[in-house]
Formats: structure tokens, C-alpha cells, sequence
């Protein structure tokens, strides 16, 4: 039962995320189907938090970068080249293995798209990336271990 916690927080962290923890979860022998379903929950709560909470987040980044006098880092960078090609659906789709989910919603929030909209493609996001990670490392360690077998 920890261990599912642990899949659950793993995925609520950001830098973990579900990229990570599903693949370490189902290796680790638990259940796909609840590695999965804990990973989407743990992620898409926080990245809804982040969303409901952004106009007080944006407030403290902004101080925070202007006491400190630095300028975007590579992540946000390459956020506003995916946001300014593909728009918020892009982003979304692209920022779970590219930038991660938070930092995908908050960018999406920063440049303009709405509260709906951004918790919407999010959760397309996370839910397909859930579904692409969940069943390719399942069926690759299947695979794997039937041909381990001597």
C-alpha cells in the first residue's frame, strides 16, 4: 500500500511526474492499471492546484525574478517556442516530456490562456502521456521477462 502512495506523491512532484514514476512503479511489480490511475490523479492535482493558484504563484515569481535580476531559463524559453508554434493544445501535448506538466500550465496561464482551457488540454495531456507510459512499459517488461526466461 506505501508503495502506491509513493507512486501518488512521485507523481504530484514536479521533475518526477508521471514519466518517471510510472515506468519505476510498474517495474517495481504494482498493478499498471493502479500505477496508472494513482499517477494521473497525483500529477493532475497538482497541476490543478497550480492552476487555481496561478494569480498568487505569478505574483511570487515575478518578485522573486526581479530581486534576483535573472532572466528566463531554457525551459521557459523553449515553453514560449512550443506556445508561439502550437499554441495551448501544443503545449499541453508536448510539455509533459519536454518541459513537465507544471511548468506546461504555467506557461499556458502566463501567455494568456484561460483557467478552462489550460485544465482541459492538461488533463488530455496527462491522460494520453499517462496511457503512452502506462502500456509501453507494461508491454515492454512483459516482453522482456518471457524473453529473460531460460
Amino acid at each position: 500500500m506505501f508503495d502506491y502512495f509513493l507512486v501518488f506523491l512521485g507523481a504530484a512532484i514536479p521533475w518526477l511526474e508521471i514519466a518517471l514514476v510510472i515506468p519505476l512503479g510498474i517495474i517495481r511489480g504494482l498493478s499498471s492499471v493502479w500505477v496508472m490511475i494513482l499517477a494521473f490523479v497525483g500529477n493532475m492535482l497538482t497541476v490543478l492546484i497550480l492552476i487555481v493558484a496561478f494569480q498568487k504563484v505569478k505574483l511570487w515569481m515575478d518578485s522573486r525574478k526581479e530581486k534576483s535580476g535573472k532572466e528566463d531559463s531554457k525551459r521557459t524559453e523553449r515553453g514560449k517556442r512550443i506556445w508561439n508554434k502550437y499554441g495551448m493544445p501544443g503545449l499541453a501535448l508536448l510539455g509533459p516530456i519536454l518541459i513537465g506538466t507544471h511548468i506546461a500550465a504555467f506557461i499556458g496561464l502566463l501567455f494568456g490562456a484561460t483557467k478552462m482551457n489550460t485544465t482541459l488540454w492538461m488533463a488530455i495531456s496527462i491522460a494520453l502521456w499517462t496511457l503512452v507510459f502506462g502500456v509501453a512499459t507494461a508491454m515492454g517488461f512483459d516482453l522482456f521477462s518471457r524473453n529473460m526466461s531460460f
